[in-house]
């Protein structure tokens, strides 16, 4: 999937998908664990990002 086709998740969406709370997922941001971009005064996450954070996850839990 290219960049330009990816998809974007908000930070509730990918709150959700982690099951983790609002604050945990800006500090993921916030610490560069997790891509994201602003698109105005929104925060969006690509769906790739939280794979790959998934994917490093597991890797460090190993």
């Amino acid at each position: 999937m290219t960049t330009a086709t990816a998809e974007l998740l908000t930070v509730p969406e990918v709150m959700a998908r982690l099951k983790l709370g609002r604050s945990t997922v800006y500090d993921l941001i916030r610490s560069r664990r997790l891509v994201s971009l602003t698109i105005g005064r929104s925060r969006r996450v690509p769906a790739d990002a939280v794979r790959d954070f998934i994917d490093n996850q597991i890797e460090e839990a190993a």
